[in-house]
């Protein structure tokens, strides 16, 4: 109505027009917002097509390409342990070997990795003061951007030695060595994300547990750290997807022998290794060539259930807080 006074800022708002709306509304600058607000959803759908776009290209070209090697080797020589396509008496394709060391030096990293990440991303987020997180947060993202061959030629010249010493072993070139080095390249993924969900829990939980006669550490186990569970775990996930898909730091640092491991004392040969160590020198359209790709096919399935079980934790997780 005219003359109406808002109780916000006490002064006169303008009278409704012939359509019922305020004086001040423009038709021009309405469509204007709805077409900027349709053009930036265009731009994020665009986006998003165009990375499933790229993941359909990787799958196919995988599957083109390793699909040809099974005309000359037969579906059970992969299910073997042994990997020598070399070989002067027998080729053998067994992916065995090379599954069990990449899921050994994947879950060891982790093994090491997520009680530290966990720890170091409840200390910066609850624990440490401005000045020492202003400190340690960019360092951390510093040890994110150090080269994969960088960690390498650690692991071949520190880490190597003193496992060798450690365990009394003529040298630590070995899957323990693997899963050190990819636990510190995790660690960064492990780390920030995990920090970022546990500052995110709301204050009042906290306050809550305190006041109920919780200690801080009590309250951070069973307040926080369950409330912040989702963002744990896709940090997790990340940290492994990671170090699962690592080459450089594995090929240089585990031994990359071809054998079946049985301990994290034997060296080893991912699949990432394999691929980048023969690949190269391969004659193109082989059923060595067309084997490897195999083995990046079953890499790629691995990484895709990886991130699928992670999505439906997730999402079961989420179901039960709301």
């Amino acid at each position: 109505m005219p003359g109406m006074v808002s109780k916000a800022n006490k002064s006169p708002l303008p009278p409704f027009n012939k359509r019922g709306m305020r004086g001040d509304f423009k038709p021009g600058r309405f469509r204007w917002q709805k077409a900027k607000e349709r053009l930036i959803a265009s731009f994020f759908f665009f986006n998003g097509m165009v990375s499933i776009i790229i993941l359909a290209g990787i799958f196919s070209l995988l599957f083109s390409e390793g699909l040809p090697a099974f005309k000359e080797i037969h579906f059970s020589d992969f299910l073997q342990s042994t990997w020598n396509p070399t070989s002067y008496v027998k080729a053998t394709y067994g992916l065995g070997a090379i599954m069990v060391s990449t899921l050994m030096v994947t879950f060891g990293a982790l093994l090491i990795a997520v009680p530290v990440g966990l720890a170091c991303a409840a200390y910066l987020a609850e624990i440490a003061s401005p000045r020492v997180r202003e400190v340690l947060k960019p360092i951390i993202e510093i040890l994110a951007g150090i080269p994969s061959v960088v960690l390498g030629f650690l692991g071949i010249v520190v880490v190597n030695p003193l496992i060798a010493r450690a365990f009394g072993i003529p040298n630590g070139l070995n899957a323990l060595n693997g899963c050190i080095l990819l636990a510190i390249m995790s660690l960064p993924t492990i780390i920030s994300l995990s920090e970022d969900a546990i500052a995110a829990v709301p204050k009042t939980h906290k306050d809550a547990s305190l006041a109920l006669g919780a200690s801080r550490w009590q309250t951070l186990v069973r307040v926080t750290i369950p409330s912040a569970l989702s963002g744990i775990i896709a940090s997790i996930m990340l940290g492994m997807g990671r170090a699962i898909g690592e080459t450089m730091t594995v090929l240089m640092a585990t031994g990359n022998a071809q054998a079946m491991p049985h301990s994290f004392l034997d060296a080893v040969r991912t699949m990432t290794a394999t691929i980048a160590i023969e690949l190269g020198e391969v004659p193109f359209g082989s059923a060595h060539y067309h084997a490897l790709f195999v083995i990046g096919f079953v890499l790629f399935v691995m990484t895709f259930l990886v991130n699928l079980v992670s999505d439906i934790i997730l999402q079961k997780y989420q179901e039960v807080e709301q």
